[in-house]
């Protein structure tokens, strides 16, 4: 390769990739951390004021700020996404105005994977999704014909390579799939971020691996952060049932979310507090840590051999358990290696190797919070080799050249994935709704609970809060059938709710239904039999129904565990002061209460209770003075959930 042309201009950067393209860009960008959001828009607004271009732009999860909304959700969310975000975060143009149906007919953008809930409503981004694999992704892209590909990179320090860093899940093997198909190699755009954290191993490149290198004056604005969110008692127990299905010296894959922080910090309990996480276990289920299922399957003792991850996104979770010593079964790619390490038939050269060379955790993409990326540059660099950032392709497959390896590799290994649905069948519901409009994607979970049928000695693990909020009341997540499916039920094996395990891996029909309604709440388990029973799936027999499945039972359960912080709100840390992590608290408390009939009822409550009694959350709401009728309500509303929730 030639050495790449480095500009620090970004008007001059789209001259280029237009000219490249002859006008008509076909553009590649990955999902998540790694576009390049100033790049992105100068190009957006180009060709959105120029109509002989054209910009047809494939992605994914193109990440914006969310909204700050109205109401007591506008006074807390402004102050606080200043401060996450800073007032200068480069907000995606293509995203605001597909999100409001304001593309242009020159700019049509295809993704494959959406942030989660925020374009039901935009025609533009649901006519133009792509339902794939996210291993299939670099095909479909390839098959488009994209001519050009921009990325943001870091620069080695004190050298002169480039890490591909948060991304490299799709870029390589997009381009051997280009080479494949017989396309040409498509213009490589890097932008130099300052911020981002280098990391070596498969992620680096040299310089000239890119065509054009940008790297812009000034200060760059700050990396995208996801708010940490609060761990509530649902997730805690699904949390605390699933990290007993985890095996000592395995493999685990983990996704993003409440649900997946509950389960790491219920590993950490495990490893460095077992006391108290056999207490847990005991408190939520008793007996749990000696069923058939848990001795069978996981445990619950402290890791000796710690585990090894293998993850599509590598999120907070990861750096917790890292951080707590679970993370430290190491591997090498080296199959016959393996095959001896795994049989305790390791040479001392394999110990060496693995001590010099061997990985804790390899990941496809990261994305978290500020603590994540601080974690990652300040990572040393012994610490750094331990984490291989790959291609998809690797991370997400099981069949192809390196199946032998990935076998070795992979062994016991756990994919703990959430869904938003299932039916009582086995079937699961994670990314649409059944009338069709997207909720966020398919991504890598269909790979994940295949993969776990195909390997030896591994499992599937689907979690799923029983119940969800509609209109002020709980309406049930394990339903007879469903208009959308995810998973098929042929691919069922393991589903968690809050109120247990059910273990459907090659169970007929009506023990899979039994089993699942084990698991379903007390309120809506009668009318799930009944419906088994119609279809002549149950058999004759009075309905089930367990009394403490119920939300106000679990949480007598698991309460003195959150007074003595066992089980705290926010175990991968909090990007909120202790102030808003009391409103967040009042907030969740206020929302499902403030729809419907139960608004009424809220209003009468707050009207008829005193003063406001917590004058620091008040003064950070606008509200310690109140005007008008309007403020005044808020203010007795917001007291009354804040007095709700003092002691919680």
């Amino acid at each position: 390769m030639s050495r790449p042309q480095m500009l620090d201009s970004l008007d001059q950067a789209v001259d280029r990739l237009l000219a490249h393209a002859s006008g008509a860009l076909v553009l590649a960008a990955p999902l998540g951390l790694g576009k390049p959001h100033r790049l992105l828009n100068a190009i957006t607004r180009r060709v959105a004021a120029d109509p002989a271009l054209s910009l047809h732009l494939l992605t994914a999860l193109s990440l914006t700020p969310p909204a700050a909304g109205k109401g007591l959700q506008r006074r807390f969310l402004q102050p606080f996404l200043e401060r996450q975000f800073g007032p200068d975060f480069p907000v995606l143009d293509y995203a605001q105005a597909m999100r409001d149906d304001r593309l242009p007919a020159s700019i049509r953008v295809e993704e494959f994977y959406l942030q989660s809930g925020a374009l039901l409503r935009s025609s533009q981004a649901q006519r133009h999704y792509v339902s794939l694999n996210y291993t299939h992704v670099a095909r479909a892209v390839a098959e488009r014909g994209a001519n050009a590909v921009v990325q943001k990179v870091a620069r080695e320090p004190g050298g002169a390579r480039l890490s591909l860093s948060c991304n490299p899940d799709l870029t390589f093997d997009l381009l051997d799939e280009m080479q494949r198909q017989g396309k040409p190699r498509p213009f490589l755009v890097a932008e130099v971020d300052p911020h981002l954290p280098w990391l070596d191993g498969p992620c680096a490149v040299p310089a000239d691996f890119f065509d054009l290198v940008l790297d812009l004056p000034g200060p760059a604005p700050e990396l995208f952060a996801l708010p940490r969110e609060p761990v509530n008692d649902v997730d805690y127990a699904i949390g605390l049932y699933a990290s007993t299905l985890v095996r000592d010296g395995g493999t685990l894959q983990i996704g993003i979310g409440s649900l997946s922080d509950a389960l790491c910090h219920a590993l950490v309990l495990r490893h460095t507090r077992n006391g108290d996480y056999l207490d847990a276990l005991e408190a939520l289920s008793p007996g749990l840590a000696q069923s058939p299922l848990v001795r069978a399957t996981g445990g619950v003792e402290p890791f000796i051999q710690g585990l090894y991850g293998a993850s599509e996104m590598v999120n907070d979770g990861f750096r917790r358990l890292a951080e707590a010593g679970v993370l430290s079964r190491r591997v090498l790619d080296d199959a016959d290696a393996m095959a001896r390490i795994n049989r305790g038939l390791a040479t001392p050269e394999d110990q060496a190797r693995l001590i010099a060379e061997g990985r804790y955790l390899d990941g496809a993409f990261y994305l978290g919070s500020k603590d994540l990326y601080r974690w990652l540059r300040e990572l040393t660099p012994a610490q750094a080799r331990g984490i291989g950032m790959t291609r998809v392709s690797h991370i997400n497959e099981l069949y192809g050249n390196n199946e032998a390896l990935e076998r070795e590799q992979r062994r016991d290994s756990r994919f703990f994935n959430t869904c938003m649905m299932m039916t009582a069948l086995g079937a699961a519901v994670s990314d649409a709704l059944d009338d069709g409009r997207v909720v966020s994607g398919v991504g890598g979970q269909y790979n994940f609970v295949a993969m776990a049928h195909a390997l030896h000695d591994a499992r599937s693990v689907l979690m799923l809060r029983a119940t969800r909020a509609v209109k002020g009341r709980a309406a049930p997540n394990i339903l007879w059938n469903y208009g959308h499916t995810t998973i098929p039920r042929h691919l069922r094996d393991i589903a968690i709710t809050e109120h247990g395990i059910a273990d459907l891996r090659g169970r007929s029909d009506e023990d899979c239904i039994r089993a699942m309604l084990v698991i379903t709440d007390a309120a809506h388990q009668a009318a799930l039999a009944g419906a088994a029973h119609a279809a002549g799936k149950l058999g004759e027999g009075r309905a089930l129904v367990i009394p403490g499945n119920n939300a106000a039972a679990l949480s007598r359960r698991l309460a003195p565990l959150r007074r003595s912080g066992v089980l705290p709100d926010y175990p991968m840390g909090s990007d909120f002061t202790e102030v808003e992590q009391r409103l967040v608290r009042a907030l969740a408390w206020l929302k499902p209460r403030a729809a419907g009939i139960a608004k009424f009822n809220l209003l009468l409550r707050a009207l008829s209770r005193g003063a406001p009694t917590d004058p620091e959350a008040m003064a950070r709401m606008g509200l310690d003075a109140p005007r008008g009728l309007g403020e005044r309500i808020e203010a007795r509303v917001l007291a009354l959930a804040l007095r709700e929730t003092a002691a919680t």
